[in-house]
């Protein structure tokens, strides 16, 4: 079990879309078991002992952090959309259109994921790269492979970072040396995945399955049909698939399914894709009736501004500030592999352009996004995507602590707008972090209350075999 953990200083969460609450002097209690039991405003430093007593912990047996001059506290980031295969290919074929680029760049890249070695040096890479960008949840597409998605499983828990994992479905329009031999093999390799997912982490602390359809235009209807016949047996899995992504994509997938007449909405429902905790990623062209639908189903939509205009065919700047108006849940996906970049600070600086490139585009209708919003999209937005909401987000009593320590001046300052200490009010020194911050600020990592980056090594005492 780990210490319980206090942190006194500013603090910055999300509590909704229209709401970034500031807290110049917080306390923030943490017990041995990772949950938060307290956030108290207003706090004289001087007086933590005595809260801590009050609060029923015994103060010498809790590790106590004063944040110092230019540091916060915040949520950790919630990448709603990702390609793991795809982290050492990041930067490659971007302005690519999207089918081009998966049948160049990204389908050769993925198959060496055969190769387990391979498999667990990249997602090494990758889950290292993330924690330490402060990507504390992440929902990962893996590669067709069942033993490679095993591996991204393990490393995850090993890590301990928070994920939801899938193994792709691939059995139609794809390459001879990346297809799967049959819809039958492809269940059959899926639920051995879960099975294993499900084995290493029974209570689901850490690490989740997900169900995992590319997007229809690799799936056969047979396919289709067994993953939604495999939804009905796990209610409460979730599921995730590209969604109206780019034209090109969709006008092949149109093709493909004219039943449907050219609603993925109509196709992924008939199926049994479509549900509370369906993440549906890209909805970069979305017609009235699609809106309506995945409202009523209450799906998830993963906003990748990176990736929807560096790779796929054009400036795609989904209609967010709609997706907000109808409540329709969103969060932020880094895509990378699609993106060039990992970081959610990048995903969060991009939606802001595309959201402004988009109040042009519609003539005013759609306001741009506001670095409050785009931090809600960014956290607690994500976790609400990811069926996540009650558990991580923001620094509520009773979720469990996923947080980072950011820190703005010094050393640790990087090449963030310098700070003004003394002058700079903490919004004023939270904005220049979220627009011109990188990794080097985020000192400190948690993941359920666990140190995971930040005088340990990555992955120091998450042992895939104990989860406390």
């Amino acid at each position: 079990m780990a210490k319980p953990r206090a942190f006194v200083g500013p603090l910055i969460h999300s509590t909704s879309v229209t709401n970034l609450e500031i807290i110049p002097s917080a306390l923030l209690a943490i017990d041995s078991s990772g949950i938060i039991t307290a956030l108290l405003p207003d706090v004289d430093p001087a007086s933590t002992s005595t809260i801590l007593t009050s609060l029923n912990f015994r103060p010498s047996l809790v590790e106590v952090t004063h944040l110092g001059p230019g540091q916060f506290i915040m949520p950790g980031f919630v990448d709603t959309h990702n390609h793991a295969p795809q982290f050492g290919q990041r930067g490659l074929g971007q302005g690519m259109h999207i089918i081009d680029w998966l049948d160049k760049i990204t389908f050769p890249n993925e198959a060496r994921f055969a190769d387990t070695t391979h498999a667990r040096k990249v997602y090494s890479q990758c889950i290292d790269g993330f924690l330490r960008q402060g990507i504390t949840m992440a929902s990962y597409y893996a590669s067709i492979h069942g033993p490679a998605t095993k591996i991204l499983a393990d490393v995850c828990l090993e890590k301990g970072q928070r994920a939801l994992v899938g193994k792709c479905n691939m059995t139609a329009n794809s390459p001879d040396f990346y297809i799967e031999a049959s819809a039958e093999e492809s269940i059959r390799v899926t639920e051995d995945c879960i099975a294993h997912i499900r084995s290493i982490d029974p209570e689901g602390k850490l690490v989740n399955p997900v169900i995992t359809p590319r997007f229809a235009i690799s799936c056969t209807e047979e396919t289709l049909r067994v993953l939604g016949d495999l939804a009905k047996q796990h209610p409460d899995m979730a599921i995730q698939t590209h969604f109206n992504e780019a034209e090109q994509e969709m006008s092949f997938t149109q093709k493909l399914f004219p039943q449907f007449d050219g609603s993925e909405a109509d196709l992924y429902e008939h199926f049994g894709l479509l549900r509370e905790k369906t993440i549906l990623a890209h909805c970069c062209h979305m017609s009235e009736h699609e809106l309506t639908k995945i409202k009523a189903l209450n799906c998830g939509v993963a906003h990748c501004p990176v990736s929807n205009m560096t790779v796929g065919g054009g400036f795609m700047a989904a209609s967010v500030r709609e997706f907000l108006r109808r409540e329709i849940k969103v969060g932020l996906g880094t895509d990378s592999g699609g993106g060039f970049s990992s970081s959610m600070l990048d995903a969060m600086r991009q939606a802001m352009i595309a959201s402004h490139a988009r109040e042009v585009f519609s003539g005013g209708k759609d306001k741009g996004l506001t670095v409050a919003e785009v931090f809600h999209l960014a956290t607690l937005g994500g976790a609400e995507v990811c069926g996540l909401q009650d558990k991580i987000g923001n620094f509520a009593v009773g979720k469990e602590f996923d947080g980072l320590v950011i820190g703005t001046l010094g050393d640790n300052q990087g090449i963030m707008t310098p700070v003004e200490d003394g002058e700079d009010t903490l919004a004023t020194i939270f904005e220049k972090f979220i627009m011109t911050g990188d990794d080097r600020n985020i000192l400190e990592v948690y993941v359920r209350g666990r140190q995971v980056k930040g005088g340990l090594e990555l992955g120091w005492g998450w042992p895939p075999t104990s989860i406390n």
